[in-house]
This record gives structure tokens, C-alpha cells and sequence, in this order.
């Protein structure tokens, strides 16, 4: 079952509540008898309404919402609760009842709700659950809500790829283009659903043959929310800022001096004052400061303008060259951490046909991650212009199989070993003092506190995957039943991340998390029953039946039903 509530500022159908559990509790129990409440904070778009909406669904609340239009009416926000006219302490007295108050949009309160607002902070009668959008002008009653530690502040953070991916799993994506699109929306989900709607709607998304994913190649569609985010560089009208811009777009990154004869500095200064560009550390090269500006430019530049900045073409087989040395040094490193790799990520967008070599070790770099979907997609880019390489054929025969090894380096064929349960005289197969090392010994030895710090060191590393085996792995062999439910939790939690992911190590784990209850109805609902069919069997409501259902899909990560079969068979 997937809960919905109609409005304007939440995700509309068929968009699930995604991720966010921890914030979901923290207003949940912020909101309970005896608390004050909670302030959510963050840019706009991040879904602060959602998360609102969903942690006071079911319950008696009150709602007041800011609007730009109404700031200069004293009390405009609660002109539906007050009578006319009224005092500040006349408003107090008349709220006082109310238990629970949801204050939206609280930055675009006048000055008189704000202080309304303020003032029902300090008697502390009414527990308050209040949003405000960060890193813009608020009433100062508003900011001294956190700042004067009247009510905790939630500041609320992009969602992650994988939250995301599951977002937009209804819309069948292949997982670059995911990625892409967290890359250029950057948390900001009434963007990201704008954008996914323009490229269903304008044949953007293209099918990748041997899938039923579409993939976005090209272009960003210029759509009305596009244009409002890219204000900041459009409003640009200085001299010599707007051709910056628009030469970064084309040829970012572009290193320090700039190749440019006719570039001020002061004008790279007051762009990278302003937050429209950024210099790495080192300070040797400048990119623009928003993925989105740059895709925006260039879907906007015109042809003639987009060939003049484009320049010749370019080879770009020298930095897919280095671009694979780096990833093939961190793989014989046993050190998988991201590592910048943009101009395979630019082809890929521009819909260019990569080398396969460079695809093949994209593809292994991904899958040791534990990035199982997007080592298949790179390995589908190298098999679009060499469909017979070997390479990129056993890349994704081991991406799909989520199991074994393709072959490259005979440590990592000797760790599947450990992988797998068995790991008897692996340790000493294993490079001496490695992580892969550590964890066959903690295995063989069934030290599960030892499991548990190889998989820590593992997770550092950026072997996510190998992390959730190794926490599953403890898990069967703590004695501490509160120690193994620690480890199961993070297995679990890291296994998210691995793009759905099924070993051998972590079978069992997905269902563990459940309550008795959620199980016993998440078993049924996997077996074809409906939601009514279960309540007439447990002697539940069928609303009862629904809203485990709902919490079981947030602690698995779906929200399809037709996924759990699959998670019971692997529990």
C-alpha cells in the first residue's frame, strides 16, 4: 500500500515517500506528548512539506502555511483560526488549545504570525512541527525558534543515489541515468520530478536494448522549473561574467591561469565570491559550482554559439586513458572510494560510444562497490560499439549474477572464497594484512567482533557489498543477541546501497528487521493475498493490515509489491 495526501507541494502520484526514516522518527517522537517539537530546515525542494506530511498523517493537527503574498497582513497565517481583530496575546490565548501545530513555508510568515509563532514556542502548550527554507531572509522570530533553543532544528539533507533510485523506480531508469539525475538536480525533487516528466514527455528516455530500462542521452530539457533554478546565471550582467559561464559549460574543468586571453580576474573573483564557481583544493582547476548550470547552458546556447565554444573536436581518448589508470590503481590498491571520473560521465550523457577497455574497468570498479546495476551499465556502454568484447561480456554476466568473479586479479577470485562462508586456509591465500586477509581470519576463527571491525574497514574502503556480507556474517555468530541485532541492522543498511544485491552472505537478513507481525503479513502479501484477504485471516482491520504493509516497504526500501516474493525467497 502506498499512503498518498493530494496537495501541491508534495510528490504527486505514483511518486512513493522514499528514505528518510531516521528524520521521519525525529519528527514523529518531536511531535509526541511532552515534546515541544521540531524546525526542519533546508533548500527549497528537498521535501520538507513531504517528510511533514507524512510524520503527522493520522493525527490531530493544525495547519498554517507562509505565503509571499501575505506578508504584509498582520496575522495572515492564521486568519482561519483567529477572529478579527486580535492581539498578539489574544492569539496565544486562542491557539493554546491547539495540540499540535504544523507551521509550512514559517520563512514567509509576516511579522506577526511569526511572532504568534514564537510566542506558542515559549508557553510550550502546543507542540509545533515547523519548515522553513534555509539561506533566505526569515522573520527573526522564525530563526530565534533554533537559534535561541526554543525547539530542536532538523537540518534536512539531499537524498542519497539510492533513495533516489528508488524514487524513480516506477519509471523503469537504467541507473547512469539515475545518477545523472541526481547529479544535476542535487536534492532538489520538484526539480527532479519536473525534469523526469519533460524527458517522458519530449522522447528523451531511450530504450537499452536487452533491458526494460530507458536511458537520457543528450540534452536537458529546458522546462519552467529549469529556467527558474538557472535565474542566478542568467541574471548575471556584468561584463565578461556571462561569457565565463558559458565557456565553463562547454570545457569545464578548465585549469588555473584560465587558457583564456581576455578572462579577468576579477571576474573569475566575483563569480567564485558569489557561488556560481568553485576552484578544487589545490586550487588548480575552476568548474562551475552547480552540475545543473552547466547542462542548462549548454541545452540553451544556440547551435552556432554551441560550435564556437565547442571548438574543434576534441580527443578524449588521453583522459579516458588516465581516468582508467586512476580506477585500475585504486582497484590494486583494494581501495574502491569514488574517484572523479568526468569525462566518461560527460560521453555517457552526450551519448557517446566508449572505449571498451575504459567500460570494462568502469564496470569492475562499480561492481566491487557493490554497485551491481551500474557495472551492467557500463558494461552495456563498452558492448554498444564492440559487442564481442570479452571484457565487458564477463563484467556483466558477474554484475547480473551478483556472484563471482569475472577473472581480473586472482585476489579478489580467492576472497570470493571467503564470500561464500568457506574460509578455511584463505587468510593465508590472501595478500598478508589486508582487509580481505583480516576478514577470512575473524571468519575462520567465527570472531564476530572481529567480522564486524573487517567490515568497518571494509565500508572505508568502499567495498560496501563485502561490508554487508561481513556484517551478515557476524550476525550468525554473536552470541550477544543485542550485538548480532546491531550488526544485522547495519548489513541491512549497507545492502540498501548495493542496488538490490542478493548473496549468498546475505540471505535471511531483509525480513530480520521486521516485526513478528509485519513479517507474518509481508509473507502473506508475498504470496498473492490482498490487503483484505490478510485482514480477514489475522482479524485485522484492513487499514491495520495497510499501514504494516506501508512500514515493512520503508524498512525493506520498495514500495512495489511485487518485489516480495523475491525478499521472502532470499530470507
Amino acid at each position: 500500500m502506498r499512503t498518498y495526501e493530494q496537495d501541491t507541494k508534495t510528490l504527486e502520484l505514483p511518486w512513493p515517500f522514499t528514505g528518510r526514516d531516521e528524520e521521519l522518527e525525529l519528527v514523529r517522537t518531536s511531535s509526541a506528548a511532552g515534546r515541544h517539537g521540531i524546525v526542519v530546515t533546508g533548500p527549497a525542494g528537498h521535501g520538507k512539506t513531504r517528510l511533514i506530511t507524512e510524520a503527522v498523517r493520522g493525527t490531530e493537527h493544525t495547519l498554517v502555511t507562509g505565503t509571499p503574498e501575505a506578508q504584509a497582513l498582520p496575522f495572515a497565517a492564521f486568519a482561519h483560526l483567529l477572529p478579527e481583530p486580535v492581539s498578539l496575546h489574544r492569539a496565544v490565548r486562542v491557539l493554546s488549545g491547539v495540540r499540535l501545530l504544523v507551521v509550512d513555508d514559517a520563512h514567509l510568515l509576516d511579522e506577526a504570525s511569526a511572532a504568534l509563532v514564537h510566542q506558542l514556542a515559549v508557553h510550550g502548550r502546543t507542540r509545533l512541527v515547523v519548515s522553513a527554507v534555509d539561506g533566505v531572509p526569515a522573520p527573526g522570530a522564525v530563526s530565534r525558534l533554533w537559534t535561541g533553543e526554543l525547539l530542536p532544528r532538523l537540518p534536512l539533507e539531499p537524498l542519497p543515489c539510492e533513495d533516489v533510485a528508488r524514487l524513480l523506480a516506477a519509471a523503469g531508469l537504467e541507473p547512469l541515468t539515475v545518477r545523472r539525475l541526481h547529479r544535476v538536480c542535487r536534492g532538489d525533487l520538484r526539480l527532479l520530478r519536473d525534469v523526469v516528466a519533460a524527458l517522458g514527455t519530449t522522447g528523451r528516455l531511450i530504450p537499452v536494448p536487452g533491458t526494460q530500462e530507458r536511458a537520457w542521452r543528450g540534452a536537458l530539457p529546458v522546462t519552467a522549473a529549469v529556467k527558474e533554478r538557472l535565474a542566478p546565471v542568467l541574471g548575471r550582467s556584468l561584463p565578461g561574467e556571462r561569457d565565463i559561464l558559458e565557456r565553463l559549460a562547454f570545457a569545464e574543468p578548465l585549469p588555473l591561469p584560465l587558457p583564456l586571453e581576455d578572462v579577468d580576474p576579477a571576474v573569475l573573483e566575483r563569480l567564485e565570491r558569489d557561488g556560481l564557481i568553485q576552484a578544487d583544493d589545490r586550487g588548480g582547476a575552476v568548474t562551475l559550482a552547480h552540475p545543473l548550470h552547466g547542462a542548462a547552458l549548454r541545452a540553451t546556447a544556440g547551435r552556432l554559439r554551441a560550435r564556437r565554444l565547442t571548438g574543434a573536436p576534441r580527443d578524449h581518448g588521453p583522459a579516458l586513458e588516465a581516468e582508467r589508470r586512476v580506477l585500475l590503481r585504486a582497484i590494486e590498491r583494494f581501495d574502491v572510494r569514488p574517484v572523479p571520473t568526468p569525462v566518461g560521465e560527460w560521453l555517457v550523457a552526450e551519448g557517446a560510444v566508449l572505449p571498451a577497455g575504459y567500460a570494462t574497468v568502469r564496470a569492475r570498479f562499480a561492481r566491487l562497490r557493490g554497485q551491481v546495476r551500474d557495472a551492467a551499465a557500463w558494461a552495456r556502454e563498452g558492448l554498444r560499439g564492440a559487442p564481442g568484447d570479452q571484457g565487458c561480456r564477463a563484467e556483466l554476466r558477474s554484475a547480473e549474477g551478483e556472484s563471482g568473479q569475472s577473472g581480473e586479479d586472482d585476489v579478489y577470485a580467492r576472497y570470493d572464497a571467503v564470500r561464500l562462508g568457506d574460509a578455511e586456509g584463505a587468510a593465508r591465500r590472501l595478500p598478508a594484512g589486508s582487509v580481505f586477509a583480516r576478514h577470512a581470519d575473524a571468519l575462520a576463527r567465527k570472531d564476530a567482533e572481529g567480522l564486524d571491525r573487517a567490515a568497518e574497514a571494509l565500508e572505508e574502503r568502499g567495498f560496501l557489498l563485502f561490508a554487508a556480507e561481513a556484517r551478515a556474517q557476524a550476525v550468525r555468530v554473536h552470541r550477544d543477541p543485542r550485538a548480532a541485532r546491531v550488526s544485522r541492522t547495519r548489513a541491512v543498511a549497507l545492502a540498501r546501497r548495493c542496488q538490490g544485491a542478493r548473496t549468498p552472505a546475505l540471505a535471511g537478513l531483509v525480513l530480520g528487521e521486521l516485526t513478528a507481525r509485519q513479517r507474518q503479513i509481508v509473507t502473506l502479501a508475498a504470496a498473492g493475498l490482498s490487503n483484505r484477504e490478510i485482514a480477514e485471516r489475522l482479524t485485522l482491520s484492513v487499514r491495520t493490515v495497510g499501514n504494516h504493509l506501508y512500514s515493512a516497504y520503508s524498512r525493506l526500501g520498495t514500495g512495489d509489491r511485487g518485489a516480495l516474493p523475491v525478499l521472502c525467497a532470499s530470507a
